[in-house]
């Protein structure tokens, strides 16, 4: 038996080194997974046997209440990042066991999380293929915590940005039709903080967040108000890039806040419609940019670990 810091590896996930043959690759480059006929393309290392470098220092930096839910994220985290690709087979359990320093039990504890969240489907014979992006479930907040972790692209910030467009402004211009004493206070309450917060005196991400929360729960809609608790995190991150870009002042964006509270508490739906949507239109412009500034840092650091 051989001990880690993080968990065992046991005779049992050594011995089955059945289970960790290469999965059969047919001359296309595909190989057939039994789900729904399809086929699933395999990544031309792992067909060749070239296993990916997984760390223990990974796992010992990742977040999670217990260890499996640490694996998950250290795997979840690699496939949203595009280490492990879709359509890409993971490395075998005996691999993942070893490289790792856990237990066959916890591994598979992980690969049920990350199941349930459709980035992963296991087929004997074959082994752990990573689904396609498309079957992913992108409002389950970990698997939008791990883009965020693995540095936001523009297709996942576009991607987001739209579905809020499609929502908020909607959202909001509901809100000033059925807007209540409690609910607009709510609203109000959330902007004094962030109006007051500006110097970084307080926590104005989270008076952000829950500005935004509030004018869904003003729309008495349970549906729209669980969409800001769906996507918690990635709302506060896109705040976080928002606000610091510096393309736009605080002072700025502030009044576009205003501007919509304006126009709910007095019953403007459509101009809280037209001025959440010019909102939301500044914040993408301001998180490209901070994008934009972030790849441009780190290029000077990888060409000098180069």
């Amino acid at each position: 038996m051989v001990g880690g810091k993080f968990g065992r590896t046991d005779a049992n996930c050594r011995s089955n080194s059945a289970a960790g043959a290469p999965p059969i690759v047919k001359i296309d480059g595909t190989i057939q997974n039994g789900l729904h006929g399809s086929e699933y393309p395999v990544d031309a290392g792992r067909a060749a046997g070239v296993t990916h470098r997984y760390s223990r220092a990974t796992l010992r930096e990742a977040d999670g209440r217990n260890l499996h839910e640490r694996i998950a994220n250290t795997l979840g985290e690699r496939i949203v990042g595009g280490i492990d690709p879709p359509g890409s087979a993971l490395p075998t359990e005996v691999e993942l066991c070893a490289t790792l320093a856990v237990s066959r039990s916890a591994l598979r504890e992980a690969f049920k999380l990350l199941a349930a969240k459709r980035l992963i489907i296991s087929r004997q014979k074959v082994g752990t293929l990573v689904r396609p992006r498309s079957e992913w479930n992108m409002l389950d907040p970990e698997v939008l915590g791990w883009h965020l972790r693995a540095a936001p692209t523009d297709e996942f910030v576009n991607g987001l940005f739209e579905m809020r467009k499609i929502i908020e402004p909607s959202a909001a211009a509901i809100a000033a039709e059925r807007r209540t004493p409690d609910s607009l206070a709510q609203i109000e309450r959330a902007l004094a903080d962030m109006m007051r917060w500006q110097d970084g005196s307080g926590d104005l991400f989270a008076a952000d967040l829950r500005y935004h929360q509030a004018i869904l729960d003003a729309t008495g809609n349970y549906f729209l108000a669980s969409f800001g608790a769906v996507i918690e995190s990635s709302l506060m991150a896109s705040f976080q890039l928002s606000w610091n870009s510096g393309r736009h002042t605080p002072e700025y964006s502030l009044r576009q806040h205003q501007g919509v509270v304006e126009a709910i508490r007095d019953g403007r739906a459509s101009d809280a419609y037209a001025v959440m949507t010019q909102l939301l239109r500044s914040a993408i412009e301001d998180v490209r940019e901070s994008l934009i500034r972030r790849q441009r840092d780190e290029a000077p650091q990888e060409q000098a670990g180069a």
